[in-house]
């Protein structure tokens, strides 16, 4: 917080009293507290003052390795009342409306729940937001409010499988119509069976913070084409090697968009630099492939790729199988140092409450699901794995031991 509020140059700060104690620092001279938001506005007029544009948020990134980055996109100035084509975009195929209730399960200083947020409210709709993620609670609330639309990372979806049964069918769901996700791809068994749960009401995209382009799947499209994260519905998809040549379909490379809006990272010109290719495509740093029908599927990211022994092994296609384990609540895969190979490959696991495994019965699971080489040689158990707030893994707090020197 403390590093945010010195790097983004804000002029005001607006709190709350439940906040105010944490930023008594800050840089910021003009404040306002929202409880006393009405009566520090008394004075002003209600005219609109003469260049009264759209505004936009700098939203910062989540900061899993290093110091998050504020990520300047739409610019602001555009007139107002108008509404940007991606927002228009997400109000048509979600089908969102005024009448909409909108389940909000996660932090609101993320990317998506704000924008959602936004969205829901500028659209008259109803938001219920969760102050935490609780699995029961979560379906409760569904009942509770009648919520039409909500929003949800993987690892919520396995909390939400790990209930018990007689838990999970004692609520009433009949109006949850759209069930979106995003944040992280979606182990393909665990989407089974959400599906067979909830019906084919989840909706899944990909796309971050800098907002640079985004895909989008049904889940009748994800029945055809099972693990993908869409087609583009912001920008055009490229799949390109190491030299920004672009690949066919079915190869694997990094994933890049162009022709969506710009970004850039506020005070780090060199990581803006490290975002765009020579053909000014930009990337969020996954990798991936299309299909023939031009569905993208992630394979991981870059930063993540374990090399064993001159073979490339993405985390993810481990971490998918590890979690459908029903003793397993959450698992991270990542390199450690090995003097032969270079890599070889451990898992981090957190246990499902009251559930005992051991460390070979993991292994012999995985290896009858992958190759060998792909699978954990050693297990770590962890009472909980460290996630930041939005599902998203703080791997390299897993890694630094393995790695002394390294971050």
């Amino acid at each position: 917080m403390e590093h945010i509020l010195n790097d983004c140059d804000a002029k005001l700060l607006v709190t709350s009293q439940s906040q105010a104690a944490k930023i008594t620092s800050a840089p910021q001279a003009l404040r306002l507290s929202i409880e006393n938001w009405y009566q520090d506005i008394s004075s002003e007029t209600e005219n609109l003052i003469d260049d009264a544009c759209e505004g936009a948020e700098m939203l910062y990134s989540s900061g899993t390795t290093g110091h998050p980055k504020g990520v300047r996109a739409t610019p602001p100035g555009a007139a107002l009342g108008s509404v940007p084509k991606l927002f228009t975009r997400r109000l048509s195929l979600h089908e969102i409306d005024n009448q909409a209730v909108y389940l909000s399960t996660a932090p609101l200083y993320h990317s998506a729940p704000l924008r959602y947020n936004n969205m829901m409210h500028r659209s008259g709709a109803t938001s219920v937001i969760m102050e935490r993620f609780d699995a029961l609670q979560s379906l409760s609330l569904i009942e509770k409010h009648r919520i039409t639309h909500s929003q949800w990372v993987p690892t919520m979806f396995v909390r939400l499988l790990r209930l018990p049964e007689d838990d999970r069918g004692v609520y009433d769901l009949s109006s949850h119509r759209f069930a979106i996700h995003a944040a992280a791809p979606c182990p393909v068994e665990i989407k089974h069976q959400m599906l067979d749960w909830w019906g084919p009401i989840l909706y899944e995209y990909y796309s971050g913070t800098e907002g640079n382009g985004q895909t989008a799947i049904s889940s009748a499209e994800w029945l055809e084409h099972p693990g993908s994260v869409g087609k583009p519905i912001l920008g055009k998809l490229h799949i390109t090697n190491d030299a920004g040549e672009e690949l066919h379909a079915g190869e694997t490379g990094s994933v890049y968009f162009s022709d969506g809006p710009r970004f850039e990272y506020y005070k780090d010109p060199e990581k803006t630099a490290e975002a765009y290719n020579h053909h000014g495509w930009s990337t969020l740093g996954d990798i991936g492939y299309v299909d023939e029908a031009g569905y993208l599927y992630l394979t991981d990211r870059a930063s993540h790729m374990i090399i064993s022994g001159g073979v490339n092994i993405y985390p993810r296609e481990v971490e998918d199988v590890l979690v459908t384990h029903p003793a397993v609540q959450d698992v991270a895969v990542f390199g450690i140092p090995h003097d032969e190979f270079g890599e070889e490959v451990k898992a981090a696991v957190q246990l499902v409450e009251g559930q005992e495994v051991a460390a070979e019965t993991l292994i012999a699971f995985c290896r009858a699901r992958l190759a060998h080489l792909k699978c954990p040689r050693s297990v770590d158990f962890h009472v909980e794995l460290p996630r930041h707030q939005t599902g998203k893994l703080y791997k390299e707090v897993l890694k630094a031991p393995y790695w002394p020197g390294k971050r």
